[in-house]
């Protein structure tokens, strides 16, 4: 069966799931029992898309460590885009690979960052088309990257940038009389810093089969392993970063909503879900952006919860513009981001509300540096080293996302 095959067949199990838990009177044993084998053969078609999409990963990676990819659609791609051509070429054969013209033509966003100690390392400033393609990209390596999530910005440089706040979810106003005067109630303003770090993808090595293969899409094969490690490593931030001398995290940030009362280390129940949910403002809840953000083992703890009526909190989506899945609970989308803490004692293991005032800054400027010395030459390799500086802080101050927190015994 074909992966779309699939996908549909689990958006129509999906359906049929959400009318059975939806539709009225009591809830049976055999509803719960029709519930659970669907839940389960939901489970079976994930792990079968899995597979499949699994499969066609390793194809594709094996495609491109022998070098057998379609030249004429790389060739195509690179006549879209002067930087993409440029860079690739970079990649292959380093400062002394462009002409005097190319770097002439493009000295505002190419540059030679020769180091002064190290005659073989080469740097080239990313351009702009290039370089959105990267942050993009980092998008499917982290959950708070994801669409519906936290807000993403991209600046030119990273000078200081501070943003303004402000708390209005206690504020009112009045009736007055006639001929009588307002009272005054001035707003409280604060601001927040939004600083980037300096990350770097750490040396990404490649065989110099690869670079002289004119055929191999090298600059996918590079970038792919950049994207993965920047990626892991500023969602890392973005969820649980400390605020010290990297990004404070949502999950950081964020006050606490519910605590598990003694006992729950590693579970979670019904009302402590419910108690979450109301503790973010309506104002939040209401503007349709609220959703669960969990560890994927923690989905598996809430997919067994019921509700009063002994009804499945949990549902599976049917959404075919997401690839047949939209999981909610409790009525809102749920988001896996697998940098969340599992459940244990003391653990912040589901975070919910409104994930988008969260901001995450990228600066535009990507650096590479490019490395033949001895230590690469030797074993026939060419080392590729990413920079980039990007940055995130939660910039709500009314309690936009809350916390449950696991208990401590």
């Amino acid at each position: 069966m074909s992966l779309q095959a699939l996908r549909e067949q689990r958006a129509a199990k999906a359906k049929a799931l959400q009318e059975l838990v939806k539709k009225g009177g009591e809830w049976t044993a055999d509803n719960q029992a029709a519930y659970d084998a669907g839940i389960a053969e939901i489970e079976a078609i994930d792990a079968n898309i899995e597979r499949h999409q699994r499969m066609n990963q390793l194809a594709a990676e094996a495609a491109l460590s022998n070098g057998v990819i379609d030249a004429a659609e790389r060739i195509g791609r690179d006549q879209d885009s002067e930087a993409s051509r440029l860079f690739a070429k970079w990649l292959r054969g380093g400062d002394n690979a462009l002409s005097a013209e190319e770097w002439r033509a493009h000295l505002a966003a190419v540059q030679n960052t020769m180091s002064t100690t190290t005659g073989s390392e080469g740097g080239y400033t990313v351009q702009t088309d290039v370089a959105k393609s990267v942050l993009d990209a980092l998008k499917a390596y982290g959950g708070m990257r994801a669409p519906g999530m936290a807000t993403v910005i991209q600046t030119a440089g990273g000078n200081p940038m501070s943003f303004p706040t402000s708390d209005g979810t206690a504020e009112e106003g009045e009736i007055v009389d006639q001929n009588a005067s307002a009272s005054d109630a001035d707003v409280t303003f604060g601001t927040k810093d939004l600083p980037v770090y300096k990350y770097s993808s750490k040396v990404v090595t490649v065989p110099i089969e690869l670079l002289q293969d004119s055929s191999v899409d090298v600059e996918a094969f590079v970038r792919g392993r950049l994207v993965t490690r920047l990626g892991r490593i500023t969602n890392k931030h973005s969820t649980v970063g400390t605020g010290t001398n990297q990004p404070n995290g949502v999950m950081v940030a964020a006050g606490t909503g519910k605590t598990g009362a003694t006992g729950q280390t590693a579970a979670v129940v019904y009302d402590d879900l419910v108690d979450l949910e109301h503790s973010v403002d309506p104002a939040y809840r209401e503007g349709g952006e609220c959703r669960f953000m969990m560890h994927d083992d923690s989905v598996k703890v809430v997919k067994k919860l019921k509700d009063t009526q002994n009804r499945p909190i949990f549902l599976p989506g049917y959404d075919p513009a997401n690839n047949g899945k939209l999981d909610t609970l409790l009525g809102y989308p749920i988001q896996i981001n697998q940098q969340v803490a599992t459940m244990a004692a003391n653990a912040y293991s589901i975070g919910f509300g409104d994930f988008s005032k969260y901001v995450i800054r990228d600066v535009m400027d990507i650096v590479m540096q490019r490395f033949t010395d001895s230590a690469y030459a030797k074993k026939g390799q060419v080392g590729f080293l990413a920079w980039l500086r990007s940055g995130g802080n939660f910039m709500d101050v009314g309690g936009a996302v809350k916390r449950y927190r696991n208990s401590a015994t």
